[in-house]
C-alpha cells in the first residue's frame, strides 16, 4: 500500500543525500593542498521499495521507489600505487644520502683546483728540486720545510673533515632512528583510533589519511613491507616486525639499526645510506688517504745510489751491512737499494753541519706518538722544524785531517735529487693498507689521481641514481594522484550538480506539500 506521504519522504531522503554530497564536495576542495590527503566520494543508492515480494503484497503492479540513500563516505585509494611508491621512495632516500655524501667528500679533497692536496704535494717535490741546485741554501731548506709543514697540514686537515663528516653521519643516523621510532609508535596509534572508529559503522577517511603520510615518510627511511589486516596495518622491515595492527612491536636503537644493516632487513632507505657512506665511502677514503701517506713515509721503493755515496755506518740495505772506514762505505758505482718510503731514503743522507757529519733523521713521523702512521697525524720531524740544517741533501762524507774528523760535503746534492726524484716511484700501495685501494702499484701522483678520479665516478653514478630514481618517485606520485588528488574542475562541476539535485529535491516537497494542503484543506468541503 502506498504511503500518502511517501512524497515527503522521498524528498527528504533526497535533500540529506545530496546535502551529504555537497558537504562531502566541500571537505574536498577544502584540502585540496593538504598532504596526503585522498579525495573522497558519498556512495548513492537507491533506497529500499515500499514492499517486498510476498504473498500479502497489494495488486497494484510495480514497486513503489523510496528515493535515494547514502550507504557510506569512502576515499579513493590505490594500494597498489602505495606499495610502488613505498619500493622507489626507499631507493631514492638512500640514493640522496649517497649522492649527498660523496659531493661533500668531493669538497673535502676538492680536486682538480690549485689549492687543493694535489698542488701542497707538488710543491713538497718541486721544493726538493730546488733543493738540489743549492743544498747550501738555508731559504731552499726553509721552503722544503713549509712545503712539508703544508703538506702535512693538508692530510691533517681533510682526514678531519672526513673524520667530522662520519661524525655528522653518526648523528644523523640517531635523529633517523628516532624519528623512526616516532613514526612506528604514530601508526600503532592511529591503527588503534581507525579499528574503534570503523567498529561501528564509519569510515575513518582522514585517519587512514594521516596513517598513509606517516608510511610515506618512514619509506624513505627505512625499506617497509606493509599488509593491512582487520586490526589495521602490519609493517615490517624485511624480517623485522616494526607494527602489528594496535601495538608497536619494535623500537630501534643506532646499535639494533646497524644489526639490520648487518643483517640485510635494512636494505634500503636513508638510514642505509647513512650507514653505507659512513662504513663505505668515507672510510674508503680516510683509507686511501692513510696508504698514501704511510707509502710515502715508508712504503719500500727502489732506487740507485750514485757512486761515490758514503753510506752511513750501521745502515742494512738489501741484506748488506755498512761498517767501517769511509772507504768501506763508499759505493764503487751505481747501486740499486730497496729503501722504506721517504724516510728511510733521508736517513741515508747527512745533515747540513759545520762539526762532524751528521746522518739524517727521519723527516716524518708521528704528532700523537703512536707507531701507526696516518693522514691524521702525520707530522714534521720537530728536528727539522727547528733546524733547517737538519735536512739531508748530501751524501758525501770526507775525513778531515786538520781534526780527524769526518765532514760532510755540504755542496753535495745527491740526497736532494734522490728525494725529488721520488715522485716518479713506483709503490705498492696495498702493502701499506689494510683494505682495498684504487690502484696497487704506480706513483704518488698516480695513485692520487686514481683516487680523485674514483671518486669523481662515484659521485656521478650516486647523481645520475638519485635523479633517476627522484623521477621514478614523482611518476608514481603523479600516477596516485590522478586517482587520489583533488581535482578543482570535478569538485566544481559535481558542486553544480548537486546543488541543482538538491534544489530540484527541495522542489518536490514544495509540490508534495500542495498537493497534500490541497487534499486536507481543499476537498470534502463542497456543501458546508
Amino acid at each position: 500500500m502506498r504511503s500518502t506521504f511517501g512524497g515527503i519522504e522521498i524528498s527528504k531522503r533526497s535533500l540529506f543525500s545530496h546535502q551529504a554530497a555537497l558537504t562531502t564536495t566541500g571537505h574536498n576542495v577544502a584540502n585540496v593542498n593538504t598532504r596526503g590527503y585522498s579525495r573522497q566520494v558519498v556512495n548513492l543508492v537507491a533506497a529500499k521499495p515500499m514492499e517486498a515480494i510476498g504473498m500479502m503484497r497489494t495488486t497494484i503492479p510495480g514497486q513503489s521507489g523510496q528515493g535515494v540513500e547514502f550507504t557510506s563516505i569512502t576515499r579513493i585509494r590505490e594500494r597498489f600505487l602505495d606499495g610502488q611508491y613505498y619500493n622507489e621512495n626507499k631507493s631514492l632516500g638512500e640514493w640522496t644520502v649517497r649522492n649527498d655524501t660523496l659531493e661533500k667528500i668531493e669538497a673535502i679533497i676538492n680536486e682538480p683546483t690549485d689549492t687543493g692536496i694535489r698542488q701542497v704535494i707538488e710543491n713538497f717535490w718541486n721544493s726538493w728540486q730546488e733543493l738540489s741546485k743549492n743544498p747550501e741554501n738555508l731559504t731552499a731548506r726553509s721552503v722544503v720545510k713549509e712545503s712539508a709543514i703544508a703538506l702535512s697540514d693538508a692530510f691533517n686537515h681533510t682526514s678531519k673533515q672526513l673524520s667530522d663528516l662520519s661524525s655528522d653521519l653518526t648523528d644523523n643516523i640517531n635523529v633517523k632512528v628516532t624519528q623512526t621510532n616516532t613514526m612506528v609508535q604514530q601508526i600503532a596509534q592511529l591503527n588503534e583510533e581507525i579499528y574503534r572508529v570503523e567498529g561501528l559503522g564509519n569510515d575513518a577517511n582522514d585517519l587512514r589519511d594521516q596513517r598513509d603520510v606517516l608510511l610515506d615518510d618512514l619509506s624513505k627511511i627505512i625499506n617497509v613491507n606493509v599488509t593491512e589486516t582487520d586490526s589495521g596495518y602490519n609493517v615490517r622491515m624485511g624480517n623485522i616486525e616494526l607494527v602489528n595492527g594496535r601495538e608497536a612491536v619494535t623500537q630501534f636503537t643506532a646499535e639494533t639499526m646497524e644489526q639490520a644493516y648487518t643483517s640485510r632487513d635494512l636494505a634500503s632507505g636513508e638510514v642505509y645510506g647513512m650507514i653505507l657512506s659512513r662504513d663505505g665511502y668515507v672510510a674508503s677514503y680516510r683509507n686511501e688517504l692513510n696508504a698514501m701517506i704511510k707509502t710515502l713515509v715508508e712504503g719500500e721503493t727502489e732506487v740507485t745510489l750514485p757512486a761515490g755515496a758514503v753510506i752511513p755506518a750501521g745502515t742494512i740495505l738489501n741484506g748488506t751491512t755498512y761498517t767501517g772506514s769511509i772507504a768501506n762505505r763508499t759505493l764503487a758505482e751505481p747501486t740499486k737499494v730497496t729503501v722504506r718510503g721517504f724516510n728511510g731514503l733521508h736517513s741515508l743522507g747527512y745533515a747540513l753541519s759545520n762539526g762532524e757529519a751528521k746522518q739524517g733523521g727521519v723527516f716524518f713521523q708521528t704528532n700523537d706518538g703512536s707507531n701507526n702512521i696516518t693522514a691524521g697525524n702525520i707530522s714534521v720531524n720537530p728536528d727539522i722544524v727547528n733546524n733547517v740544517e737538519n735536512i739531508s741533501s748530501s751524501m758525501r762524507t770526507y775525513l778531515d785531517p786538520a781534526d780527524n774528523k769526518v765532514k760532510v760535503v755540504k755542496g753535495n746534492n745527491d740526497l736532494a735529487l734522490l728525494a725529488a726524484g721520488l715522485r716518479s716511484n713506483r709503490f705498492d700501495f696495498m702493502a701499506n693498507s689494510t683494505e682495498t685501494v684504487a690502484l696497487n702499484g704506480g706513483t704518488l701522483d698516480e695513485f692520487f689521481r686514481a683516487v680523485v678520479g674514483q671518486l669523481g665516478v662515484q659521485t656521478q653514478e650516486a647523481h645520475r641514481q638519485a635523479t633517476n630514481q627522484k623521477i621514478l618517485v614523482e611518476q608514481v606520485e603523479s600516477r596516485r594522484q590522478s586517482v587520489s588528488g583533488v581535482s578543482m574542475d570535478e569538485e566544481m562541476t559535481n558542486m553544480i550538480k548537486f546543488q541543482h539535485a538538491y534544489n530540484a529535491a527541495a522542489r518536490a516537497l514544495t509540490v508534495q506539500d500542495e498537493i497534500l494542503d490541497k487534499v486536507i484543506n481543499g476537498m470534502g468541503v463542497v456543501g458546508r
